[in-house]
């Protein structure tokens, strides 16, 4: 795999004829399935993470941007307002 992009929390890098934005906070978390997730209107890979309280909560760990619908700096600017999300809790949770 060699990435296209890369920041501090996602990677994007092309598998056959898809753009693949990864999550990379999520990396080793087990898929549990794949569905369409509406908000990049791309296939999801998710998995589950569970809270301190035991809590599951479903996350995506990697999305397919077909690049017959996306082209790669559209898949980027998803990427830069996802990282810059990452970059909010960050500072929200560890101010210093």
């Amino acid at each position: 795999m060699n990435p296209l992009r890369t920041g501090q929390f996602y990677i994007i890098y092309q598998l056959s004829d898809n753009f693949v934005m990864e999550d990379k906070t999520k990396r080793g978390l087990e898929v549990l399935e794949r569905y369409f997730d509406t908000k990049y209107n791309a296939e999801c890979d998710n998995g589950i993470i569970y809270d301190a309280g035991g809590t599951g909560h479903k996350v995506g760990i990697r999305w397919f941007f077909p690049q017959s619908t996306f082209k790669l700096d559209e898949v980027v600017r998803f990427a830069e307002e996802f990282n810059e999300r990452y970059l909010a809790i960050r500072d929200m949770t560890c101010p210093d």
